[in-house]
């Protein structure tokens, strides 16, 4: 998995840009990729499991090519709000153009702005927290970065966390309560830093306080800038791609639970509780987000050097299948939940009920 493997994320964004400047059915050509063609490749490339010896991942963390892949969607997702706010406004498009154009705009909101933004947020430098927190803003998700780091990663797997599903949830209602429940969990988590300082929950400082208002700052200036329906065409997007992030968490922590001890207190987190994924593709173009256990297992390690573990559960394909099959419920029922009782090790009977 050299550097320029990874390359194939621009797959999406191109295919983006492409539909902006040719309009008609190639609107479409993205979301057609994205969520027809690549599941029918994922079914029948391999998955490999193989993972970095010792050298190799110390040579990939000094390799600063992997580092400057990630950077380029800085500009590139900026390229691509930019253009489909220009051609909003250009073409004035309405009907099936329009939500293609959503579509794709959206798709890249998520796998760029949000996932790439995720991948920055874990690391320490200041300026790639404030770049993660600019990608994810093109999301208006940028309470991800408190919330994500400071909640989910300390409560997944248990009935505390919004973004942990639960066996038998739809996962539109999942949505709800993710979206929701993020979101309050993030100002709950500023206020109790702030009044361990004894600062009020409205200071200056209060992060989650500054990214809404920077937020709110730069969509009422695409509305100034580029007009209404342009503000509104950016929000649709934005949603496609905060639905996008709120699915995945909805596939990657499927009806799993840790265990409490006679004190309540919760075992520890390990790649058995998130639900993995070795498709190739959705690797590729996700950098390594798929590798979702190991990930929490160890959240300060980089994507390149991400493993995958025996003992963590496989999702019956990738990311970008998985995502189509969770919006029929039933269907997403009929694959997952006996792949859950196996790795639980239980009968159906003694699954993990909702809670």
């Amino acid at each position: 998995m050299a550097p320029i493997f990874y390359s194939a994320f621009f797959l999406v964004p191109a295919l983006a840009l492409v539909g902006f400047a040719m309009e008609g059915m190639w609107l479409w050509v993205a979301p057609a990729v994205v969520f027809g063609l690549i599941p029918l490749a994922e079914l029948i490339l391999p998955a490999p499991t193989e993972n970095p010896d010792d050298d190799d991942a110390g040579n990939r963390l000094n390799d600063w090519r992997y580092d400057a892949i990630i950077y380029t969607a800085v500009p590139v997702q900026t390229a691509v709000v930019v253009t489909f706010l220009v051609w909003l406004v250009s073409s004035d498009p309405s009907g099936a153009a329009y939500w293609g154009g959503v579509l794709s705009a959206g798709i890249c909101c998520g796998a760029l702005g949000i996932n790439i933004g995720h991948e920055l947020g874990h690391r320490t430098s200041k300026v790639d927290q404030w770049l993660a927190k600019y990608l994810l803003s093109t999301s208006l998700y940028a309470h991800f970065f408190i919330e994500h780091n400071r909640g989910h990663h300390v409560r997944v797997a248990t009935d505390d966390d919004p973004a942990t599903s639960r066996r038998g949830e739809w996962l539109q209602a999942f949505w709800v309560r993710s979206v929701v429940g993020g979101w309050l969990s993030a100002w709950e988590l500023e206020k109790k830093r702030l009044n361990r300082r004894k600062m009020s929950a409205f200071h200056w400082r209060n992060e989650m306080l500054q990214l809404q208002v920077i937020q709110l700052v730069g969509f009422l200036s695409i509305g100034l800038i580029f007009g209404v329906s342009a503000m509104l065409g950016f929000l649709a997007a934005a949603v496609v791609g905060a639905l996008l992030l709120e699915t995945v968490n909805y596939l990657e922590h499927y009806g799993l639970l840790r265990t409490q001890d006679d004190r309540g207190r919760w075992s520890r987190v390990e790649p058995a509780h998130s639900w993995n994924s070795n498709c190739m593709l959705g690797r590729l173009l996700l950098f390594e987000l798929t590798r979702h256990s190991d990930h929490h297992a160890n959240p300060r390690r980089p994507y390149p050097v991400l493993r995958h573990f025996d003992q963590a559960p496989q999702l019956p394909t990738g990311y970008p299948g998985m995502i189509v099959v969770a919006l029929f419920p039933p269907l997403f029922f009929a694959l997952m939940d006996s792949r859950l009782d196996a790795h639980l090790g239980a009968s159906p009977a003694d699954a993990l009920p909702i809670s």
